[in-house]
């Protein structure tokens, strides 16, 4: 084959490639750009679940572990956004249209203050704009998961729903011994005795644990108090349940860290009931069109379990400090 045939068959492959992307483009932009674009300013998207002339139900979801990584990476764009909640939270008892919430919580829980935080804005929900609030429990509603259902009128969970791991933990690594096995050495230049505490490279001292069990302690008490106020519960009775084993949703039911078991249907029918509303309308909130999830599933989409490992190593970089959890890790 001479060089003008060579010559051709590129310039033939390089028009198809450009075809092909020029398809592409104009697919995607064809797609009522205008109409995305108004989407993207809406932050929350309703849909109706059951359809009804009367009063007004909202559900939000409640997946994933509760924590506020505020990365930028598209590919955890599509995980539990803890801003995102809270602001559903806010728009459900703002929006007047809305009468009752409930929250379907699937989440082995996550971060202290986070769970807090969500909390503190289902009481707002109840206290300051006068609509109840109803849980209802999915896989799993343990640690955290449990702390931010404590305060509704009322939770359900499904008889095979995890739920409890009432506590704390903190964990961290100590790699002192593999470091000396491979002669790796660590350098650390400190402004006070505890500024390394819980270090990974040596072993933690007495007094440092008691310091941190301290903490612990005192994180432990205010899960404790939540569920002491939110369940109308002795507090002997709280810490005698919340050792830190979970329990089944038939077991939670019998020892009274839950009110009933069912689904969400289930529950969506309990609160129309003991409410009298009969002709409610059920929706559920969706977040809005966003750019950057759209993005972050295209390329996963593309590229596979290969963005797992980016996932991975994004989400060690966004723990590389210990942290008091309330959660529940098998």
């Amino acid at each position: 084959m001479n060089n003008k045939r060579w010559l051709a068959l590129g310039i033939a492959a390089i028009l198809l490639v450009l075809s092909l992307g020029f398809r592409f483009m104009s697919s995607l932009f064809t797609t009522d750009v205008e109409s995305m674009l108004e989407t993207t300013q809406k932050k929350y998207q309703e849909e109706v679940i059951e359809k009804g002339s009367g009063n007004k139900i909202a559900i939000l979801e409640l997946n994933g572990v509760i924590q506020n990584t505020s990365t930028s990476s598209l590919l955890n764009s599509s995980g539990y956004n803890h801003e995102r909640f809270l602001e559903k939270l806010e728009h459900a008892g703002k929006d007047e249209s809305v009468d009752g919430v409930i929250l379907r919580v699937n989440t082995p829980g996550g971060g202290v203050v986070e769970s807090d935080e969500i909390h503190d804005k289902v009481v707002e929900l109840q206290e300051d704009y006068d609509k109840p609030v109803y849980v209802s429990m999915g896989n799993t509603a343990a640690s955290g998961g449990y702390y931010v259902s404590a305060p509704a009128d009322k939770i359900v969970a499904h008889p095979a729903t995890l739920t409890g791991s009432i506590g704390v933990i903190m964990e961290s690594f100590n790699f002192a011994e593999l470091a000396d096995e491979y002669g790796v050495e660590f350098n650390t230049i400190k402004s006070g005795e505890f500024k390394d505490i819980m270090s990974q490279s040596r072993k933690m001292t007495e007094e440092e644990h008691k310091i941190l069990q301290r903490m612990v302690d005192d994180m432990y008490a205010d899960f404790v108090d939540v569920i002491v106020k939110g369940r109308d519960m002795s507090e002997s009775k709280v810490r005698e349940l919340g050792d830190g084993r979970v329990y089944t949703g038939e077991q939670a039911a019998e020892n009274g860290l839950v009110d009933a078991t069912g689904s969400k249907d289930d529950t969506i029918a309990m609160m129309k009931k003991d409410f009298d509303w009969s002709n409610a309308k059920v929706v559920e909130y969706k977040s809005g069109f966003e750019l950057n999830q759209f993005l972050g599933s295209t390329v996963k989409s593309m590229f596979g379990k290969e963005t797992d490992l980016i996932d991975m190593k994004e989400l060690l970089r966004q723990s590389e400090g210990p942290r008091a959890m309330y959660l529940y890790s098998k």
